[in-house]
């Protein structure tokens, strides 16, 4: 078909048209390419040139991290940090989804032998009244222990000294499926030092120069690597089977307790894992007491709750300890004499010499056949008591917010009721409340919801074998672990952020650990009451920091207290 000429133009004008300028249209087409590839290339050289990855001028964006002594969910880094940070490589590690220990890799420090294996070889000196060359035994779990009455498991059970926690955190670590001699590529460094047994080689008749001895030297050779210099030791840490206050010197009396290592400049900048921390002070963090139970496979944990959810018991409530008349203000003489009068109360009194409460499996079966196991304070805010009362399933009644809701914030809820009841002390020293009346009122089904949730914290509890690996499940070991890496992580990217916490107050350091995601900032809390203890100079408790701590030694041998 033809097409319709334009109208007002006649065909042999038209012909003319088109014959006339067939220059001018190749030159015209010719222009428009050029101009196209003009574009093309300015756009490749001048904004996607602008856009190549060029490490060292990368913006660093980041979530911003709130400050807490806990351990925190991690919002992933979105863009890699710039190099100029020493530990920049490590973070980006984190954003390589092909290397299953991106973010997670520990180095371990080489330390000279005394800082260690040779207390081992002179296992003898490690403590005044306990040969603890047996507690050092099966990589610190000690011996194992005969199922004798059933109450254990066949397998898994050791007789553990509750002070052995250096020893089993170190050979856990020899086990870490992350460890790295590459510094630039760690998340953490672990300073395996035993801190522990070395000062309770020297609690007893030895002056202040020999009991801070080893820890001036550890701190010299620590300042000294140029691991320490990545972060001035704000990167380190290490384990002390021990509670804080061994660690806390107040003065240079020579019959001051303990030695001074939390106090050294330089060691104020690691975190130390210890058994009871100070809720004053923000450079250590509670974990478990070790317990009896160490198992070497998921399955161990698994069939051992199932065996905690189907018992029965038989005592509304139970108590193992000993009574502490030179303390007035201890309850545990009135709680004492509450279990006696309770037909629901069961009672296992502990002193020194023998005793059933240095026999595992009658403390074991005990808290096995209790709904409640009450755990007051002893000589200092917590007790290895609680993690065996778990461990069998029953619920814990605490009677100060130091003995577990301010210490164990990595390791359990914060939402206390969930798994455990709170008395305050003043309800049973001032006005005499009823612990059966109190307990007795709890509707059955919120008792059951209660010991499963005890139940299920079981694996985070208890430290598995160190001479094995769990797969599945993440014991205490495992979690302490991760929440040191948390903070190490949050702690680089306040850093390099340039983020700094003016407001902070290390006298609060307790409050910091309660705080939810994303807060920062601490108040008014409900348990100021049991936190405002007259201070000396250093910002400690006076009445906790030396005699606390010396009682607690010499109650050892109350192996529950």
């Amino acid at each position: 078909m033809r097409r319709r000429p334009v109208a007002g133009i006649l065909p042999d004008q038209m012909e003319k048209t088109t014959t006339r300028n067939p220059n001018s249209r190749l030159i015209f087409l010719a222009l428009l390419s050029a101009f196209f590839w003009f574009l093309l290339l300015y756009f490749h050289f001048a904004v996607l040139g602008d856009q190549s990855p060029k490490l060292s001028t990368l913006p660093v964006t980041f979530q911003q991290p709130r400050k807490s002594l806990g351990s925190q969910t991690l919002t992933p880094i979105e863009t890699p940090p710039t190099p100029s940070f020493p530990f920049a490589r490590a973070l980006r590690t984190a954003l390589n989804k092909s290397d299953r220990c991106g973010g997670r890799y520990i180095y371990v420090h080489d330390l000279p032998s005394r800082f260690n294996e040779d207390m081992l070889k002179k296992c003898r000196t490690l403590s005044l009244w306990t040969n603890m060359c047996k507690f050092t035994t099966n990589a610190g779990l000690g011996p194992p222990l005969e199922n004798v009455k059933g109450v254990f498991s066949d397998t898994g059970w050791y007789a553990t000294n509750q002070f052995t926690v250096d020893v089993i955190f170190s050979n856990r670590m020899k086990q870490y499926d992350c460890l790295t001699r590459d510094p630039s590529l760690a998340a953490a460094f672990f300073v395996p030092f035993y801190a522990g047994f070395d000062i309770a080689r020297y609690l007893w008749g030895y002056n202040i120069s020999v009991r801070d001895s080893a820890s001036v030297e550890l701190v010299d050779w620590l300042v000294k690597r140029p691991e320490w210099k990545i972060m001035n030791g704000r990167d380190h840490f290490l384990v002390a089977g021990r509670i804080t206050w061994d660690f806390r010197r107040l003065t240079e009396e020579e019959s001051d307790w303990g030695n001074k290592l939390l106090f050294l400049p330089a060691a104020r900048n690691m975190s130390m894992l210890v058994v009871e921390s100070s809720p004053w002070n923000a450079n250590d963090f509670g974990i478990p007491y070790p317990t009896y139970f160490h198992p070497a496979k998921d399955d161990d944990v698994f069939i051992w709750q199932e065996r905690m959810r189907r018992l029965e018991r038989k005592w509304l409530f139970s108590f193992a300890g000993a009574p502490r008349p030179d303390n007035p203000k201890s309850i545990r003489g009135q709680i004492i004499e509450q279990c006696r009068r309770s037909r629901v109360g069961k009672l296992l009194e502990c002193d020194f010499g023998e005793s059933k409460c240095h026999s595992p499996s009658s403390i074991m079966q005990m808290f096995q056949g209790s709904l409640f196991c009450l755990q007051p304070q002893g000589d200092s805010y917590t007790r290895r008591s609680a993690f065996d009362s778990m461990l069998a399933g029953c619920i814990p009644v605490f009677f100060h917010p130091g003995s577990a809701y301010t210490q164990y914030t990595w390791h359990l809820p914060k939402n206390y009721t969930k798994y455990s009841v709170f008395i305050p002390e003043d309800d049973i020293r001032k006005r005499n409340v009823s612990i059966e009346e109190r307990l007795g009122q709890i509707p059955e089904e919120e008792v059951r919801i209660m010991r499963e949730e005890v139940i299920s914290l079981i694996p985070r509890l208890v430290y598995a074998d160190p001479r094995s690996k769990l797969e599945t499940l993440r014991d205490a070991f495992d979690v302490s672990v991760q929440s040191v890496i948390d903070k190490v992580t949050n702690l680089r990217k306040d850093i390099m952020e340039g983020r700094t916490d003016d407001n902070f107050i290390e006298e609060n350091s307790w409050k910091y650990a309660l705080l939810d995601e994303g807060q920062r900032e601490v108040g008014p809390h409900e348990w100021d009451p049991f936190f405002s203890k007259p201070k000396d100079g250093n910002g400690d408790s006076s009445d906790l920091s030396s005699e606390a701590a010396k009682n607690s030694w010499k109650n050892e041998q109350r192996d529950t207290s």
